[in-house]
């Protein structure tokens, strides 16, 4: 299957997770992705594990976000490195990098100059709070840029300290960010046949996450968001039953309903709570309260076949090995195998993405480093 971005070249200057995720989905969607890494270390990425995992001698993590990458060492500080780069980047069609401010500058790469080395270049520029302002030199890692967003008193109870997001989720919608700025910069160039330049940071991807509830802290008198003293609530701003609660045997997640109908259908009296559709977050605390005596009545397959079959929205709560082993789960294609020597292979997943009812499974593993120097010299006649 031919995928539509094949044919386009993209420089990745880029280690960790937000650039190099960009650079997964750009490759997934056929793009020829070639990874500018130091000599000898690399990207940094290749020593940073989760749960100390390592295959082939680069950790688990990288090999998850590098696939269909090819890999080529230069030292940026080398005159004559810096000039093979500036060729390989006359015939590219995107760049990217995520360097401090000013960094490519001193090198010479930055975007003004690339400019004039490539007049159609897309230019890809991630930081963590702008390039420019007073924070432009703070490092911008995922966990201290949730803590200066405010996502991390969205989540837990009134009386818990902030609590953040279970993932790199400011990277990972950066990442997400600059694919869909990188697109759009795409058809804008198709139609003027010139440069654009895209900038994205950690920051405002992770607020633009928070899009619906900054709004509504905007338009709302300044209030903060009020956490439920009820555990398991899900939503600051939403109102019973939102949530996850016990039962017999596990656990089961609410969405938004007509309360009243769930009550009478399983059966809770909430007469003294609910007077009007307004009670429902005004009482919401002791309504969850309510809610979760009723729930540790039954087990979850009674409470989900009750209430689906009466029309109401609510889930069984899994963990990974429950999840995984679901029927939709498998039916979906999610998971893929990559060889990485003939001999290794590690499982991951598959970009959600389909094109003509086709899934985008990878081709090829993460690269070593430097695999593809002498190759791509060769094919470009860099000397």
């Amino acid at each position: 299957m031919n995928r539509p971005l094949e044919g386009l070249l993209v420089l990745e200057f880029c280690q960790f997770l937000a650039g190099p995720s960009a650079g997964l989905k750009l490759a997934d969607l056929g793009a020829r992705v070639i990874k500018i890494e130091r000599p000898q270390t690399g990207d940094a990425c290749r020593a940073l594990s989760i749960k100390n995992l390592f295959v082939d001698e680069d950790s688990l993590l990288f090999h998850t976000i590098n696939r269909n990458k090819e890999s080529y060492t230069a030292d940026l500080k080398n005159p004559q490195d810096l000039e093979k780069l500036k060729k390989l980047i006359a015939k590219a069609d995107v760049m990217t990098h995520n360097f401090r401010p000013g960094v490519m500058e001193k090198i010479g790469l930055d975007y003004v100059r690339v400019q004039q080395i490539n007049p159609k270049i897309i230019y890809g520029m991630v930081t963590g709070y702008g390039n420019e302002g007073p924070w432009k030199n703070k490092p911008g890692q995922d966990l201290l840029v949730q803590s200066v967003s405010g996502l991390t008193f969205l989540s837990g109870v009134d009386t818990d300290g902030p609590v953040p997001f279970g993932l790199s989720v400011s990277d990972i919608m950066c990442g997400n960010h600059l694919v869909q700025g990188i697109m759009a910069a795409l058809i804008k160039r198709a139609k003027t046949n010139k440069s654009v330049l895209v900038e994205v940071s950690l920051l405002e991807s992770i607020l633009d996450v928070q899009f619906e509830v900054i709004t509504t802290y905007l338009n709302d008198g300044g209030k903060l968001p009020d956490r439920s003293g009820a555990k398991g609530s899900a939503h600051a701003y939403l109102s019973a039953p939102y949530g996850m609660y016990e039962t017999k045997d596990g656990y089961i997640a609410m969405a938004m309903g007509n309360l009243p109908n769930i009550c009478a259908i399983i059966n809770c009296d909430i007469t003294d709570l609910y007077v009007e559709a307004g009670s429902a977050f005004e009482n919401r605390d002791k309504l969850i309260v309510r809610l979760a005596e009723t729930f540790k009545q039954e087990n979850t397959g009674n409470w989900v076949n009750l209430l689906e079959s009466n029309g109401i929205w609510c889930a069984e709560v899994l963990n990974y090995q429950t999840a995984t082993a679901l029927s939709t789960y498998k039916n979906l294609n999610i998971e893929q195998q990559i060889d990485l020597d003939g001999v290794k292979s590690i499982k991951t997943t598959v970009s959600p993405i389909r094109l003509n009812q086709r899934k985008l499974f990878a081709k090829k593993a993460a690269p070593k480093l430097g695999f593809d120097t002498e190759s791509i010299n060769r094919e470009f006649e860099i000397k």
